[in-house]
């Protein structure tokens, strides 16, 4: 491969909490490893790889310039994003005008909702849940009704219609949190499940406000496909949310974005980002996402799903063939894996936090899988070099599943 996906990049004192809070007493990080372990992590969603040169390259040519003052996003800016829904996705259509800046999805799904609900209001969402959701939207005075994802004969999780439909009649629910794809589930839904829940939201009047965040991290055999391209109501009836932060491992420079065609619900949502006076773009990130969303981001990119798609395959295959009571549906796009180990703790008479303890005391630093509505889950980051994950599995096959 042209970029590097396999040396181990020494994140310790650079700013990262998936390897600096390890251990940190009162939050939600994993446990240290005991003596003689390192730390491999496994569980905030961010990458263990050097983004694309071209990104550094980018931010340090505009600092080479000494001043940083007001400025206004350019056209550049905003023909990358065109240019980038186009090529990837097959987006017609888009316009600067249908662009709108956030500074975080969680940001931009709590301004959409602001607009389309009262506090106090349901929201459907599917569960397994992201925890970001649960946390702004409870914060924000929203109450989440849960529709639980199934999992079919093939292992495949699906979304219940039927339980959809009931929950959104009962609650009398005009908005749902749609996230595709799914984190952390890893479905990347199919045309037909995106027809028929988009059916079913114009039947009750349901507004979307859809997570795309993880459109461009799609394995080997699946395809994005943006909830606003099924119909002329989606095209009208959703908010979809974009960011280059997970793709190219920018979450720290900030900076997200909205794609509304629905001139009603989009200028409402600008109004309503705007009132906190704290929702501006960083010039710097400005020149990240141009510069990530060029010829070398493409190319960048291409290779990483290869890398991960050999991660995903590599620790599925390790897990069915080495873990007894430990089950995964093998993730379409994302690089998480959620693992239910509810067969494997009943067998060995264990508690999922003893689980957990068993693979943080060897270093392997996986999640919570609770926090996510799994409720024997793990959640685990497979955005590492091979040789790491591959330790990882070592270990929790030594000093964990089969100790």
């Amino acid at each position: 491969m042209k970029y590097d996906f396999t040396s181990i990049m020494d994140r310790h004192g650079r700013d990262a909490i998936a390897v600096d809070a390890i251990g940190a007493p009162g939050g939600f990080a994993p446990g240290a490893p005991r003596e003689g372990f390192d730390a491999i992590p496994m569980w905030v969603a961010d990458m263990n790889f050097p983004t694309v040169p071209a990104i550094p390259a980018a931010i340090i040519q505009r600092a080479q310039h000494p001043a940083f003052g007001y400025f206004a996003p350019t056209d550049d800016y905003y023909n990358a994003i065109i240019r980038w829904h186009q090529d990837r996705n097959g987006v017609d259509g888009l316009a600067k005008g249908h662009i709108g800046y956030e500074n975080g999805v969680l940001g931009g799904v709590v301004s959409a909702l602001n607009v389309l609900c009262s506090k106090g209001d349901k929201v459907l969402l599917h569960s397994p849940t992201y925890i970001g959701f649960t946390g702004s939207l409870t914060n924000n005075g929203y109450h989440i009704v849960h529709s639980p994802l199934v999992l079919d004969e093939d292992g495949v999780w699906r979304m219940d219609f039927e339980d959809m439909e009931k929950k959104i009649v009962e609650n009398r629910i005009h908005a749902t949190v749609f996230c595709s794809p799914h984190n952390p589930c890893g479905r990347v839904w199919e045309r037909w499940e995106l027809e028929r829940a988009m059916e079913l939201f114009r039947k009750h009047d349901v507004y979307v406000v859809s997570d795309e965040i993880w459109s461009d991290l799609i394995l080997d055999g699946s395809r994005h496909i943006p909830t606003q391209s099924v119909s002329e109501d989606a095209w009208q009836r959703t908010a979809a949310i974009y960011a280059p932060s997970k793709t190219f491992n920018l979450a720290g420079l900030v900076g997200s974005y909205h794609i509304v065609y629905n001139p009603w619900l989009r200028d409402r949502m600008e109004k309503e980002s705007s009132l906190c006076h704290y929702n501006d773009m960083n010039v710097l990130s400005m020149h990240a996402l141009t510069a990530a969303y060029g010829p070398e981001g493409r190319e960048w990119l291409n290779e990483l799903c290869q890398v991960l798609t050999g991660n995903v395959d590599y620790a599925c295959g390790y897990i069915a063939q080495h873990f007894e009571g430990v089950r995964v549906s093998k993730p379409q796009g994302t690089y998480m894996l959620f693992l239910d180990c509810t067969d494997w703790c009943a067998a060995h008479g264990k508690t999922i936090d003893e689980l957990q303890k068993m693979g943080w005391d060897v270093g392997v630093a996986w999640q919570d899988g609770r926090m996510f509505h799994g409720p024997c889950h793990i959640r685990m980051n497979l955005a590492l070099p091979l040789s790491r994950v591959e330790e990882a599995f070592r270990r929790i096959d030594r000093y964990v599943f089969n100790a």
